[in-house]
């Protein structure tokens, strides 16, 4: 990923952060077939290991799943992005862009099948989701053939990290003025992942006070 020094993230909380709460990620590696990606959650543990591990599950009929272990893996987490129009700017002339927030974690990926391991993994995964909501769904109530049945049908994935890299565009590169501007104009905007990019914005790269 290009990485202008404005927009590099180098602090681990911020990318825990991005990584926990846009947990839909994209994996992405090369198979005996070329270049392969799946999307998935993935959960990212990040005491696990020198930079963290992340955990996921593909479908066993997944041919992606067959290459990965021991694979060299790119699992790429998105955050909040949107465009930015020229409009928007007290300098002139100026192009339009696009901000965005999103992480690279470079890894070496693993098989896991064993049952219990593949069950924890799901139960995992499903109490970080849950968690919050009114009545909180549970595997628990699902019955011992059923689970046997689904985990048959899966294979996990544990990646160890070997390296994250993150981006912050977020018009850093802008003055103070323009960049309130474009804050102010993505919170007021319909659509909810501009209020979203604003919100985001603000909170990791605010407009000088």
């Amino acid at each position: 990923m290009y990485v202008p020094q404005a927009f590099a993230v180098a602090e681990a909380a911020p990318l825990a952060a991005l990584i926990a709460a846009y947990d839909f990620a994209t994996v992405v590696s090369l198979t005996p077939d070329g270049l392969s990606a799946t999307h998935v959650p993935v959960l990212y543990e990040p005491a696990r290991g020198e930079h963290g591990t992340l955990v996921t599950h593909l479908a066993r009929a997944n041919p992606h799943a067959a290459s990965l272990d021991g694979a060299e893996v790119l699992t790429i987490f998105q955050g909040p992005h949107g465009y930015i129009s020229p409009s928007l700017y007290t300098v002139h002339p100026s192009v339009p862009t696009w901000n965005y927030a999103s992480v690279h974690v470079y890894g070496r990926a693993r098989l896991v099948t064993d049952p219990r391991a593949l069950v924890a993994m799901l139960a995992s995964l499903v109490d970080k989701h849950e968690s919050g909501r009114p009545e909180p769904w549970s595997m628990a109530g699902l019955s011992d053939k059923y689970i046997d049945g689904m985990v048959k049908r899966i294979v996990g994935i544990e990646i160890a990290v070997t390296r994250l890299e993150g981006k912050h565009k977020l018009s850093q590169n802008r003055n103070g003025a323009d960049r309130t501007q474009i804050v102010a104009a993505l919170a007021a905007s319909e659509h909810a992942h501009e209020r979203e990019l604003a919100a985001y914005m603000t909170q990791h790269a605010p407009p000088p006070s």
